[in-house]
């Protein structure tokens, strides 16, 4: 992975991984010990991973139409092919953060562990 996903998907396992282990550390039978329990955790990455998703998409989106209309600059006679490429290649960028969507929302209301 290259470039500005590629960074962003590093940096989005990352911080999933680093969230995970406190979640992890925090011992089970202390009532009100102030660590963070693992809903709250899960509440925290899944609106970090949907601020990340959406920043990425709307980049990529961005690029996206950016290049579509430098081509039908270019080449006028091309813009219906490029306009159908472009739609169709926004719907795939914008699948992604829906996807990020769904697991988040199922990391919010799903229990953890049984508990």
């Amino acid at each position: 992975m290259g470039g500005f996903g590629g960074r962003v998907a590093w940096g989005t396992m990352a911080l999933l991984l680093l969230a995970a282990g406190s979640a992890f550390a925090a011992e089970a039978g202390a009532p009100g010990g102030g660590g963070m329990s693992v809903g709250v955790i899960s509440i925290i990455t899944g609106g970090f991973a949907m601020a990340i998703a959406s920043g990425a998409a709307a980049i990529g989106q961005s690029r996206a139409i950016v290049a579509a209309l430098e081509g039908i600059a270019r080449q006028p006679n091309a813009a219906p092919r490029i306009q159908v490429a472009m739609i169709i290649g926004l719907a795939l960028i914008e699948s992604l953060a829906i996807y990020v969507l769904l697991i988040s929302l199922i990391i919010f209301f799903v229990k953890p562990f049984g508990a």
